[in-house]
């Protein structure tokens, strides 16, 4: 057979025509170009700009870490505003903590050595997983919170010692022994030192419970401050600020002593500030050191003219009153600091509802009243709510209970205290932020500038918000009854 190449050619186009218009026609779809896959959107990275820790009233979350990120942005929205303003300042802010009682000491004695030393680290260490207490309050002699009563310088029925020479700390000796162990983990931490009683022999009536420091032992009574601010500080542990009385308008408790508003004037303006001022002591002398109903007994002695150089400040506690008690004495005093001391959790109390009262009231509250720091009562004690002394306090419950030799747990005043102290170190300065409804706030600006805002939802639903700073804000939830700290750059 003879081939026509132009034969061929016509026929390989003509059979490729055919094979096209028998596959198009196959084809169910419509569309007469090929289809084209969508564009792939990359995802949205969002940046987190502010850390944040919560713990819930129902125990949930514990002072915990969330992994969702916050950051800044310009989107609107219709949640309230916590705007927080760094060019606003206030107080600056001493530290956060807790009484280290003598009771205190006994029970965290009992851990072993590992449980005991890891114990310390965390509450007082600056490390991840350590609280950061940078504040704490002792007793100078024993307070309700010891297994007894005792002064530093009891002597038999009838004698005196006037020039104090069988003062000893020895009773203490354990309690300075942990001090030291502290002071090693934070060397920077503050004390605060207060007697429950002066020694019997100085007082109008023969026991550790109640009457009044008699006139006739103020001066030796100064100068058994100073013996023992000098001693310990031969210990190596600087005493920062005294008060003249613990709860000085309690008489009911053992041990305690009443000392009258014009009583502790006179003490501290012809005793004890000479005393100091002789001594050349750069202690802080802090008035009062009882609750807030009574904002009229700081006044009292910060009016008096001869009392008044001497005063640092005036301190309280919370069992009556209301926290904006220091507002009061602040106004009336700009010039003097104020502080809260105490405030203690109750045995029969439930996690929740102190967790939501002390945040209000303790933390934030007294934050926004000028208080240079914020300090709940006891430490710790044993699953019974001892030590105290007969007749002290049997409710008072710990922020640590220790179980036994290698075991403790974490109270609700744990977590009241560290949702502070972690974060906002001595140094910090509060800053401005706007409060209102149920979200309870303050805010602060770290030493390295770092910024912390404390938040409490104390409604009864969770709450949406913005946190507002700088034009920028990132949006956050809190359920009720729970509390969350944030701190961003």
């Amino acid at each position: 057979m003879k081939f026509n190449l132009k034969n061929i050619i016509k026929a390989f186009f003509f059979m490729a025509a055919v094979m096209a218009q028998v596959k198009c026609s196959s084809s169910s779809d419509p569309v007469e170009n090929p289809p084209v896959d969508p564009p792939v959107t990359p995802p949205v990275v969002v940046a987190n700009d502010v850390d944040f820790w919560l713990t819930k009233g129902n125990q949930s979350a514990l002072l915990e870490k969330q992994t969702v990120k916050l950051g800044f942005g310009t989107t609107a929205n219709a949640y309230a505003n916590i705007e927080v303003n760094a060019a606003q300042k206030y107080q600056t802010v001493d530290g956060f903590g807790y009484t280290l009682t003598g009771g205190s000491v006994d029970v965290i004695n009992q851990l072993n050595a590992t449980k005991r030393t890891a114990l310390l680290q965390e509450l007082f260490g600056n490390g991840e997983n350590s609280i950061g207490v940078s504040y704490i309050r002792i007793s100078i002699g024993a307070s309700d919170l010891n297994a007894t009563p005792f002064t530093y310088n009891d002597l038999a029925a009838g004698e005196t010692d006037l020039n104090l020479d069988k003062f000893s700390l020895e009773k203490d000796k354990n309690l300075i022994a942990m001090l030291k162990e502290i002071l090693a983990i934070n060397p920077k931490i503050l004390i605060l030192a207060t007697p429950w009683s002066a020694p019997i022999w100085m007082k109008d009536v023969a026991s550790f419970k109640g009457g009044k420091l008699k006139a006739e032992y103020y001066n030796v009574y100064a100068k058994y401050f100073v013996k023992y601010i000098q001693q310990m500080k031969a210990e190596g542990i600087t005493i920062d600020a005294v008060t003249p009385q613990n709860e000085p308008l309690h008489d009911g408790n053992n041990p305690s002593m009443y000392m009258s508003a014009t009583d502790q004037a006179n003490f501290i303006k012809n005793s004890l500030g000479p005393a100091f001022k002789t001594a050349n002591l750069n202690v802080k002398i802090i008035a009062y050191d009882h609750n807030c109903d009574n904002p009229n007994y700081p006044k009292t002695i910060l009016a008096d003219a001869d009392a008044f150089p001497f005063v640092d400040g005036s301190a309280f506690h919370l069992y009556a009153g209301d926290i904006s008690a220091l507002t009061n004495v602040y106004n009336s005093y700009p010039t003097k600091n104020v502080y809260f001391t105490e405030q203690w959790t109750s045995s029969d109390g439930q996690f929740g509802g102190d967790l939501k009262w002390h945040l209000r009231n303790v933390i934030i509250g007294s934050m926004r009243n000028y208080s240079k720091n914020a300090l709940e009562w006891n430490l710790a004690n044993n699953a019974s709510f001892g030590p105290h002394t007969d007749g002290g306090c049997n409710m008072c419950k710990g922020a640590i209970t220790i179980t036994s030799g290698d075991s403790f747990e974490r109270n609700v005043a744990y977590y009241i205290i560290a949702h502070a102290s972690k974060f906002v170190p001595m140094g910090s300065t509060r800053i401005e932020s706007n409060s209102g409804g149920s979200l309870q706030n303050v805010a602060f600006i770290t030493p390295s500038g770092s910024k912390v805002l404390i938040v409490e939802n104390d409604g009864s639903a969770t709450e949406t918000f913005n946190i507002k700073f700088n034009g920028k804000w990132v949006t956050t939830s809190l359920e009720a009854g729970s509390v969350g700290t944030y701190t961003w750059k």
